[in-house]
């Protein structure tokens, strides 16, 4: 069996900068001095005259960031997600969101999987935080093809996109050819008895869970959702009256993530049960990522439990 190829969706970001650097002359880019990590540091190399380091100043780059994209001009601006969605919260909402401005937040480093990095840097509540801005576009990528390619729709898109990243490097899901598009869900598996939501790293936990649902005899589906906001509403809706029952399944806290917009959605619309499956109100802590996602249930395994139970809530 052929080795699967594994890249961190913030190595895609790095290399998809330098890709777009090449095609268009009407962007530039802002890090917080975390270039080499956040991969920002590519297209500083190839294009030393757009890229500025603003510093350990991340309230200060989002404004810089409003600034120039006020006079028309496309920013990207980088930093781990703890920073960019916590620490330039209110300059991210009043000066970015408000005004409706063409930034792009490529936010790296998000959830349990920074390892090593500990507690104050594993961010599992930007979603959340992102959730609330009105106007405010989230794209969480499975793998290095969706990555690139969520960052060249983003670059089309009006108004702010948070991009979400990171660290540990994931198997490679999509084709060359996958078709993303911002606000669409795409059914990766058919399946009657349960549906499987997924984002991020996530996504390939869940097709493994797909396969051990098999073994079992139970029919599952599973769903990529990238864009958690706008959230694809007519993808889960119809799995909801198909399947009835869905899990979801996300490298976030419970709270304020992709199983609350998915909770929100089918309790509006269609009720069924709802399992959510995520970080459970807790803080990470240091330790490899691979342990990591084992300890906090992360796991295709773990999917395979939830997905059990939400087919023993169906009336």
């Amino acid at each position: 069996m052929a080795d699967v190829k594994t890249v961190a969706t913030r190595a895609a970001f790095g290399a998809a900068l330098v890709e777009l650097g090449e095609k268009r002359d009407d962007f530039i880019v802002l890090d917080a001095d975390l270039a080499a990590a956040t991969q920002t540091g590519k297209f500083k190399a190839a294009f030393p005259e757009r890229f500025y380091d603003c510093g350990i100043a991340e309230q200060n780059m989002m404004s810089i960031a409003a600034g120039v994209a006020a006079t028309g001009k496309k920013v990207i601006c980088s930093s781990f997600a703890m920073f960019a969605a916590g620490r330039a919260f209110e300059q991210v909402r009043n000066s970015i969101g408000y005004p409706h401005l063409n930034v792009i937040i490529g936010a790296t480093h998000a959830g349990i999987s920074v390892g090593e990095d500990g507690a104050t840097h594993q961010c599992n509540e930007d979603i959340a935080l992102m959730r609330t801005i009105p106007g405010m576009t989230i794209i969480n990528p499975a793998d290095e093809t969706e990555a690139k390619k969520a960052m060249y729709a983003a670059m089309e898109h009006d108004g702010p996109v948070y991009l979400r990243f990171g660290r540990l490097a994931v198997p490679v899901v999509f084709d060359d050819d996958y078709d993303f598009q911002i606000g669409k869900g795409v059914e990766l598996r058919e399946g009657t008895d349960v549906t499987i939501v997924a984002s991020g790293l996530m996504v390939n936990e869940a097709l493994q869970a797909y396969e051990l649902l098999k073994e079992e005899g139970i029919s599952a589906r599973v769903i990529n959702i990238a864009t958690i906001k706008p959230l694809d509403a007519e993808i889960i809706i119809k799995a909801a009256k198909e399947t009835g029952a869905i899990v979801t399944a996300e490298e976030h806290s419970v709270i304020g993530g992709l199983g609350s917009a998915v909770a929100e959605c089918v309790g509006e619309e269609y009720p069924v049960p709802v399992v959510k499956l995520g970080v459970y109100d807790r803080f990470g802590h240091s330790g490899p990522a691979v342990k990591l996602l084992d300890e906090f249930g992360l796991r295709a395994v773990d999917i395979v439990e939830k997905a059990k139970k939400a087919i023993s809530l169906k009336k």
